[in-house]
């Protein structure tokens, strides 16, 4: 299903107080459905319909919306002249976000007729004597959202990075109320509720769209299927996992991943932490019986729908151990327990690590390797459109290295970058190391070499007793120290408009107002003030660190830097030791000018064969099962040829697009 603006599924309570504020009436439904409405002289309504019970309408004027845990998919509406007050949980955050910034702007967006005419069509209305007539509110149209926006004063003055007096006005009134927002003319909702496109699962502004492929993914996922989603890097895998969990109810859902920087990017946990069995180095009766503690047991059995990101680095043992787990202390014998699955990673990309001894060799590194692998998993997707790179002439050779295959017209390329020129205004290319230890030596002996003192700033966190935990899943270090000139790459999305993004590479210039002044490399300078880190526990509870957005980055690790886009990047893949660890490495740079790479040699680029074998038998089975390429709409396998022989055209295009070598 797609996300509709005017609709909303969720929790509603609703109560009415008297004139004195005693609450009298009280209405609670478990499921309801919101939807916008007008009457036939254009007044806004609140349709609130639950179960076995007739819809009540609650006219949309003079209200009060409280919308700070709008993130936690919570948020209420004072209804004044009513004297009532109806509070929304358990709303999927992203559905709920839409729905409250389509009160608004249909409010706000100039919508209104004047009050003679509406008048005089309220008058004919009675006089006719028949029923009153509802319908649904139409999309919110541009000149409406211009018109909304007006009213809010975002098309005042001021710069991207800069708001206007007017802006900062609005903030401090909607601190000073609390996080709460009247709509009316006179004042301003909150300010996701006014972007023309935002999400909230890390409070990160995103102005990109869902393709239809990766709407096809969200579809299967918001309808309760159990879904594996693969790619090759760049093709939004984990902006489309943070969309996917905004769209689903939060009571009964948990993200996680297999590492803590991977959990930190779509807001969510370890899978280590959540399923309360440590690495998993016990027997599976040891497991059991730790996963079924009060505080594991209960976290087991309230968890609905269970996303795993990075599910490449999981091994199958791992894998077949938690799955047995969840049937055992869900008590429930259907796959893992009955929870949903989404899973999501590219096998091709790094490996999981594997503790081997000299006794016995593990047979089964990966997760499609388990035997509770094709009894849990419904649904499979490979999402083929690349967003990060624009180069058809990068992508195709990405494609290529993700595969192990390396010709001579691709090693002749890649060897010319390394004569390339990329750094510019001070700004030096960030070096990616096979190995954490040697990234981090670079750093520190780089910063001991600039001239000046070394400036300390130290990180905030919710509770002192969790820092290693946090330095471990986060890249914002809990000590910062840095030096005029020192290069430092950003480790938030800021403002994508203007570059100032997750990976964005600069310079320190200064320190003003106790905090570094930062020139990027598209000449921008930006005041790093100190931003929010959330990390939710496996009880669902939530720990922060407030620090500097920024990184040492004269060299970075390969294993870092996944799910990051860096602008200037050299690297020497002569140390690597895994298979994909040069593919990652490489499909990290924007595009082929912003890339160097020193001694490369096609020996350096390989595959693993299993995980070969497993992609020639998923596309067959993308193949069979759906008959269609990925992103089309509710087509049945009953086709005509003409349509098969189509679609079987777009099937070989792809895997000539993404060959595979022949296995043995």
């Amino acid at each position: 299903m797609d996300l509709n603006d005017a609709v909303l599924t969720c929790v509603v309570n609703i109560l009415w107080t008297n004139a004195v504020g005693v609450t009298g009436r009280k209405l609670a439904f478990k499921t309801a459905t919101l939807r916008l409405v007008r009457s036939e002289i254009r007044e806004l309504f609140i349709e609130v319909t639950g179960e076995k019970a007739k819809p009540i309408k609650f006219k949309l004027k003079d209200v009060m919306v409280h919308k700070k845990f709008m993130s936690e998919g919570k948020a209420s509406i004072n209804f004044k002249a009513e004297k009532c007050a109806m509070y929304l949980s358990n709303a999927p955050p992203g559905t709920l976000m839409y729905f409250l910034r389509t009160i608004f702007i249909k409010l706000n967006g100039g919508d209104q007729k004047d009050e003679a005419t509406t008048q005089s069509q309220l008058r004919a209305h009675m006089l006719s004597g028949k029923p009153s007539n509802f319908n649904d509110v139409s999309p919110v149209t541009t000149t409406e959202m211009i018109m909304a926006r007006k009213k809010a004063g975002l098309l005042g003055r001021g710069t991207a990075t800069t708001p206007s007096p007017l802006a900062a006005k609005k903030r401090r009134y909607e601190d000073v109320n609390g996080g709460s927002s009247q709509f009316t003319s006179e004042t301003v909702a909150a300010k996701k509720l006014y972007q023309e496109k935002s999400t909230l699962s890390l409070g990160i502004e995103e102005s990109v769209k869902l393709c239809e492929e990766q709407l096809e993914v969200l579809r299967a996922c918001t309808s309760g299927k159990s879904v594996f989603f693969t790619g090759s890097a760049g093709t939004g895998k984990s902006f489309l996992l943070r969309k996917i969990i905004s769209a689903l109810p939060p009571d009964g859902t948990v993200a996680t991943a297999s590492t803590g920087v991977a959990a930190c990017l779509i807001g969510g946990t370890t899978l280590h932490a959540f399923a309360g069995i440590g690495g998993g180095d016990y027997g599976l009766q040891r497991c059991i019986e730790l996963a079924s503690r009060p505080a594991s047991g209960q976290i087991w059995r309230k968890c609905k729908r269970l996303i795993i990101d990075e599910i490449s680095m999981v091994d199958g043992q791992y894998f077949e151990k938690i799955e047995a787990v969840a049937r055992h202390v869900r008590k429930n014998d259907r796959p893992f327990g009955g929870i949903q699955l989404i899973l999501c990673g590219d096998f091709l990309q790094l490996p999981p690590v594997v503790k081997s001894d000299n006794n016995t060799t593990p047979t089964k590194n990966f997760c499609f390797q388990s035997n509770a692998w094709e009894k849990c998993i419904e649904c499979v997707f490979e999402l083929n459109e690349v967003h990060r790179q624009s180069d058809p002439e990068f992508v195709k050779i990405l494609n290529h290295i993700r595969i192990g295959h390396v010709n001579e017209e691709i090693a002749k390329r890649l060897r010319a970058t390394s004569k390339q020129k990329i750094e510019g205004d001070g700004i030096l290319a960030t070096q990616l190391c096979s190995h954490t230890n040697d990234a981090q030596s670079i750093n520190e002996s780089k910063l001991e070499s600039l001239d000046g003192e070394k400036i300390l700033f130290r990180a905030e966190d919710s509770d002192a007793s969790i820092t290693k935990q946090l330095d471990s899943q986060l890249q914002a270090t809990s000590n910062l120290y840095l030096k005029i000139n020192a290069q430092v790459m950003l480790l938030k999305n800021i403002n994508i408009a203007a570059g100032l993004v997750n990976g964005a590479r600069g310079i320190v210039v200064r320190i003003e107002k106790g905090v570094p002044v930062v020139r990027f490399k598209n000449n921008r300078e930006y005041l790093c003030k100190h931003e929010k880190w959330i990390i939710k526990t496996a009880s669902g509870g939530t720990i922060t660190r407030r620090q500097v957005p920024l990184k040492l980055a004269w060299a970075f690790s390969i294993h870092k830097s996944q799910g990051l886009t860096l602008d200037c990047v050299e690297m020497s893949l002569s140390k690597v030791f895994e298979a994909g660890q040069a593919y990652v490495a490489l499909s990290r740079a924007k595009s082929l000018d912003s890339l160097r790479i020193l001694d490369f040699d096609p020996k350096q680029v390989w595959a693993n064969a299993q995980v070969l074998q497993f992609y020639k038998l998923f596309r067959r089975r993308l193949h069979d099962t759906t008959m269609i390429p990925l992103g089309a709409k509710n087509i049945k396998r009953q086709k005509s040829s003409d349509q098969k022989a189509s679609v079987l055209a777009k099937l070989k295009k792809n895997l000539v697009d993404k060959p595979l070598v022949s296995i043995s």
